[in-house]
């Protein structure tokens, strides 16, 4: 693994007493600090969250701190699919909050992308997963508006797509892959952007309970392979209880 190599890292279902430096050290010890770019995951209550339910806070205000301090940046999952003009300007201050050159936002909806890159000029902008960026046309639409792109699990599999792929450096990959690698449908997604609204987690939705799949649990991609394609951006999940995803 060349040390060039940098990963965005998960740091889903972490309790917010549990401090980041521990956190690290139990979850990803295999990972030199300085090739930690950042971590993602919830800070406090968002209605703009998406792609898991907020339940709790798991990245503290100390632990922010703390990663600040070890020149890891934080990259907040703004992923929720609907978003109106009012609740973001009353999202305003949250945004302010974490607004510093080498922190960044996940996002689904460009109209958030458009008004946060006019107000926070700071804040990287990277398409979310849940974009589906998965054609070279895709692709160039998302470089219209976004810095960096998140790549579907399974393009991973596409040879022939990722070497056509220009802007390599600006493309993040995933490391490993939990269900939605084998999920044809992702109906979860727009059912958690509804549920983060409303805070009523019976909103959610899984496409398993309609219709068996294969799932194949949490897998690790061949990041050597990845890397030299040209590669050089990964996303990190940290498998959850059973290793049949990850968080």
């Amino acid at each position: 693994m060349l040390l060039r190599m940098q990963f965005t890292v998960s740091a889903r279902g972490k309790q917010a007493a549990v401090p980041i430096q521990q956190f690290i050290k139990k979850n990803y010890a295999e990972i030199p600090v300085e090739q930690i770019d950042s971590f993602f995951g919830f800070t406090e209550p968002c209605t703009l969250y998406g792609g898991r339910f907020f339940s709790s806070t798991e990245l503290s205000r100390y632990d922010v701190r703390s990663l600040y301090e070890l020149n890891i940046n934080l990259r907040l999952p703004l992923t929720n699919h609907y978003v109106t003009a009012h609740e973001y300007e009353g999202n305003a201050e949250f945004l302010d909050k974490y607004h510093r050159k080498g922190n960044s936002l996940i996002i689904t909806n460009d109209d958030l992308a458009g008004w946060i890159r006019i107000d926070f000029p700071e804040y990287k902008l990277e398409a979310s997963v849940i974009k589906n960026v998965n054609t070279l046309e895709k692709v160039a639409d998302a470089f219209r508006i976004y810095d960096t792109v998140i790549l579907p699990m399974a393009s991973n599999d596409d040879e022939a797509f990722l070497n056509a792929i220009e802007n390599k450096k600006n493309i993040t990959l995933f490391a490993n892959a939990g269900c939605a690698y084998t999920c044809p449908s992702k109906i979860c997604y727009p059912s958690i952007s509804k549920a983060n609204k409303t805070g009523d987690a019976k909103l959610f939705r899984c496409s398993q309970k309609i219709k068996e799949r294969n799932t194949i649990g949490m897998y690790d991609f061949d990041l050597d392979y990845l890397q030299s394609l040209g590669f050089e951006r990964f996303k990190l999940l940290r498998p959850r209880k059973g290793d049949m995803t990850g968080y």
